[in-house]
């Protein structure tokens, strides 16, 4: 049986999903990759690019698990948004 993980909402008010540990672990490591290989980069240009790293090595929606794994490591303070920046920006924490 699939091992699975409870990804947090960094909004204390919104629920979390359950989402596959493996599957959860290799966006984390992407995001984590792509930030430290970039620096502060707008949501956009952060799913574009961890859409590149994975094509053809993750199965499922590219652009979910980017969202749903980057609310998570917000919530678990590993990334932050830059502030007064416009479009938003995110960094690692």
């Amino acid at each position: 049986m699939e091992e699975k993980i409870l990804a947090r909402h960094p909004d204390k008010g919104k629920q979390g999903v359950r989402i596959s540990r493996a599957k959860y672990d290799q966006m984390r490591a992407a995001i984590v990759a792509t930030l430290r290989a970039h620096g502060a980069i707008t949501f956009t240009e952060l799913a574009r690019l961890v859409n590149i790293r994975l094509r053809g090595k993750f199965e499922g929606s590219i652009t979910w698990y980017v969202t749903t794994v980057k609310l998570d490591l917000e919530a678990r303070n590993v990334i932050r948004r830059v502030p007064k920046t416009n479009p938003p920006q995110l960094r690692l924490a």
